[in-house]
Parts: structure tokens; C-alpha cells; sequence
């Protein structure tokens, strides 16, 4: 058989074969693209979830959700428990903070712990998180995650020194609209005075692992690298209508709030006794940790 005979045959294989290669390294190449970058993600999460003890973390949702229950001025026991375990948390025995209780509009504390700065003239970071649920309600979202992801950072930042001040508050009233929500506030906005560095109102952190960042003052939101956890979205589609939730109320009160949470807010009607996966929980919690150290830069 001649040469160009054996080309001659050749050719439809090739013109067979070669369509049938681009299309499968094509589809090798998209495969890669897409593992690698899924793979990249799953570090991502997990370089954040590490920073926290899902287990610690579990512990925490499991003694505010179940033990403790709901927590309310209606349930006067149960909001003084939960202000005694912020204490026990992260007291002089086990965290090493001095935890000081600062007197609210009603017989239950407003507790605040501080992280120094070598700069002590830098505009402080502020973060806010309520420890009282709405009546009826164990409120796991409202707000025992929040509460649950403050005290992890708190923890976790114990042994950092921030370019800038850190302060913490723990407010007993915030989502049990018969109890004085704003004149809880208006002693929190006292407390952090004027011209903080950034303002986060830490709620419902257990549905999923990246953070939303949201205000109703686009300004207010935080200039720093936010991509990698999560994303910014305005208030009017976080609160569905609603202005009651603390980072609203400060803002009423001429404070630059914002609000840090993974879900929009609940609505009244919506279940919220169930306890969030820890996991979940734990990535969230080191997302907020992440980004309270770019911010105390």
C-alpha cells in the first residue's frame, strides 16, 4: 500500500479522533478548574473554622439554647444565668478578662470587656451582641449564635494586641420588644461614644459559613478586604421590612452601626429553637474573628 494511500485512510480517524480529544481534555481541564477551586474553598473554610472549637462551641449553644432556655425580663432567672455564664466565660478564671457590669435601664448588666492598645488614641472597634431572646422563644438566632460567636472571638483575640482598641458589650435587651430595647441602646451608644473605627452588631451567625455585612449608611460598612468572607447587602434586604434589630436602633441614635450576621433577619412567626450545625457555626465565628483583626489594624 502506497504512502498516500495510508494518509488517505488516516484522515477520517483523524478527523474522528481529534474532536474527541479537544472535547475531553477540555472537559479534563474544566474538571481540574473547577476541584481545584472547590478544594481551595474547603481550605479557605477550614483555615477559618480552625481559629474556633466547634466543640467548645456546640457546648455553649447547647447550655443557652437548652439548658438555659428563653431569656427574657419575663424569665428574670434565666437572663441573670445567661449574664452569669458571659462572666464565668470570660472572667479573670478563664479567659482572663476583667468583665465589668455596667448598670442598664432595668436590674439586668450590660457587661463590657476591653482589649488595650498601644495606641490608646485610636479609634476604638466596637462589637455589640445581645444575650435575651424573645419571649416564647429558646431564640438560637436570635440570639444565642450571636452570642455563641462573641464569646469565641473574645477568646480568640485575648492574646492579640490590636493596632487599635477592642471593646465588647453584651446587651440584655434587644429582641424582646417588651423589655427597654432603646434605652439599652442609648447606653450602649453612650459607652462607645464618637468616632468609632467600626461599629458590629453580631446576630445569627448559624446559617452558613460566610458573613453578611449590612447598613442602612453605606459609609458605615467597614473599609477592609472583605471577599474571602463573605459579602455586603443592603439593610432593606437583610431586615425585610423591619427596623427593630440593634443595628437599626443605633443607627437611629446617630451611630454607625452594622449589622454582622449569615441570614437575614428572622420573621416573627419562624421557628427558632432548633440548634445550628457547630461546624457552620465555628467557620462563621472565624470569619468574624478575621475580620475584626483586619479592622483592629
Amino acid at each position: 500500500m502506497s504512502e498516500e494511500m495510508k494518509k488517505f485512510r488516516l484522515v477520517p480517524w483523524l478527523l474522528v479522533i481529534l474532536p474527541v480529544w479537544v472535547i475531553v481534555s477540555a472537559g479534563f481541564g474544566l474538571f481540574k478548574y473547577f476541584s481545584d477551586e472547590k478544594s481551595a474553598a474547603l481550605e479557605e473554610a477550614q483555615r477559618f473554622a480552625q481559629s474556633v472549637s466547634a466543640e467548645s462551641l456546640a457546648d455553649d449553644l447547647k447550655k443557652i439554647v437548652n439548658v438555659i432556655g428563653e431569656r427574657h425580663a419575663g424569665k428574670p432567672d434565666k437572663l441573670t444565668a445567661t449574664s452569669s455564664m458571659i462572666r464565668g466565660v470570660l472572667g479573670p478564671s478563664n479567659t482572663g478578662y476583667e468583665v465589668k457590669a455596667v448598670n442598664g435601664p432595668g436590674p439586668f448588666p450590660i457587661l463590657h470587656i476591653a482589649i488595650p492598645s498601644e495606641k490608646a488614641d485610636s479609634a476604638p472597634l466596637w462589637l455589640l451582641t445581645s444575650y435575651d431572646s424573645p419571649p416564647g422563644s429558646r431564640g438560637a438566632e436570635r440570639n444565642a449564635t450571636g452570642l455563641a460567636a462573641t464569646l469565641a472571638a473574645a477568646q480568640a483575640l485575648a492574646g492579640d494586641k490590636p493596632a487599635r482598641p477592642i471593646h465588647f458589650l453584651f446587651l440584655p435587651h434587644a429582641n424582646d420588644p417588651d423589655s427597654p430595647v432603646v434605652e439599652t441602646a442609648l447606653i450602649a451608644s453612650r459607652l462607645i461614644g464618637t468616632a468609632p473605627k467600626a461599629i458590629l452588631c453580631i446576630e445569627a451567625m448559624g446559617d452558613a459559613e460566610t458573613l453578611i455585612l449590612s447598613s442602612r449608611d453605606t459609609t458605615a460598612l467597614p473599609a477592609v478586604e472583605f471577599a474571602d468572607l463573605g459579602k455586603i447587602l443592603g439593610a432593606e434586604v437583610i431586615c425585610l421590612g423591619e427596623d427593630s434589630d440593634l443595628a437599626s436602633v443605633l443607627f437611629e441614635m446617630g451611630q454607625p452601626a452594622v449589622r454582622v450576621a449569615t441570614r437575614p433577619m428572622l420573621l416573627a412567626d419562624e421557628a427558632d429553637d432548633k440548634l445550628p450545625f457547630a461546624p457552620t457555626l465555628a467557620a462563621s465565628s472565624g470569619r468574624l474573628i478575621e475580620l475584626v483583626r483586619r479592622l483592629s489594624k
